[in-house]
């Protein structure tokens, strides 16, 4: 469980902290916008694609999705959000979310049953 709040913490020190300063999102509409974010990465991303795919198709995963969810809550709450803000707040997003699957892959993905599934870890028969 803490790594869960690691993520989310972190994830929305940074995604509140930049649609604030670039745009016109309130502190409670980008905290609402965060929690959705984090839970959607933290099932597709995390849980089901990194087991599958890597650490490099869950980061990139993670950034477009990212990406999509601020560009639609952007257009919705009317923050005025960039094309290239949004990139960059993708960005930061990937670039943690990349080690923060290092760090799940060395000690296990929390409400995995099956942590022997990792893409590196060799198999046992």
């Amino acid at each position: 469980m803490a790594k869960i709040a690691v993520k989310m913490l972190v994830n929305a020190i940074a995604i509140i902290g930049l649609t604030m300063w670039f745009g016109e999102a309130s502190f409670m509409s980008a905290l609402i916008v965060t929690l959705i974010l984090g839970a959607l990465a933290y099932v597709i991303g995390d849980m089901f694609i990194l087991p599958a795919a890597g650490n490099t198709v869950a980061t990139l995963a993670d950034a477009a999705l990212s990406y999509v969810v601020l560009w639609a809550a952007s257009e919705m709450l009317g923050w005025g959000l960039s094309f290239f803000e949004l990139f960059v707040i993708a960005l930061v997003v990937g670039i943690f979310e990349f080690f923060f699957h290092v760090w799940l892959l060395q000690s296990g993905i929390p409400g995995r049953k099956d942590n022997a599934g990792h893409a590196r870890m060799p198999m046992q028969r």
